[in-house]
C-alpha cells in the first residue's frame, strides 16, 4: 500500500511561498529545483520529480525539494485553493493502491507491466 507522508505546512516570508516539512526525506543533499512541468517530467520518475510535476500541474510556478522540505511558489491569490491540494499530493505520494494512490502506474499515467507468470 505504501506509506502516507505526514507534513507540517507553513507560509513563507513572501505571500507567494509555502513550505512543507515532511516526516521523510525525498532527496539526498542535492537541492532539486523545478520551473516547469516538462522539466520535472524530463528528469525522470524519482519521487521529487513526480511530486514537482504534480504540484506544477496543480498551479505552482516553481518547486524546490531539499531533503524533507518542499518549497512551493505560486501566485498569492491561488494559495487558498492550492494549499489543500498540495497537502494531498504530498501526503499520498508514496501510496500504491486505492482512490488516493499517488504512485500507482495509473496515477503516473503509465501502463502497468504485464503480470508475472509464476510458472516461468
Amino acid at each position: 500500500m505504501g506509506q502516507p507522508i505526514t507534513l507540517t505546512a507553513r507560509a513563507g516570508a513572501s505571500p507567494s511561498v509555502w513550505m512543507f516539512d515532511l516526516n521523510r526525506s525525498l532527496t539526498g543533499m542535492k537541492i532539486e529545483r523545478y520551473g516547469t512541468e516538462d522539466e520535472a517530467r524530463a528528469r525522470g520518475g524519482r519521487p521529487p520529480d513526480v511530486l514537482a510535476q504534480r504540484l506544477l500541474e496543480a498551479g505552482a510556478t516553481h518547486v524546490t525539494v531539499y531533503s524533507n522540505t518542499v518549497t512551493v511558489v505560486a501566485p498569492p491569490e491561488r494559495w487558498a485553493e492550492l494549499e489543500p491540494r498540495a497537502r494531498f499530493l504530498i501526503e499520498h505520494l508514496f501510496e500504491y493502491y486505492g482512490a488516493d494512490a499517488g504512485w500507482s502506474f495509473e496515477a503516473r499515467g503509465m501502463e502497468p507491466p504485464p503480470p508475472i507468470d509464476p510458472a516461468g
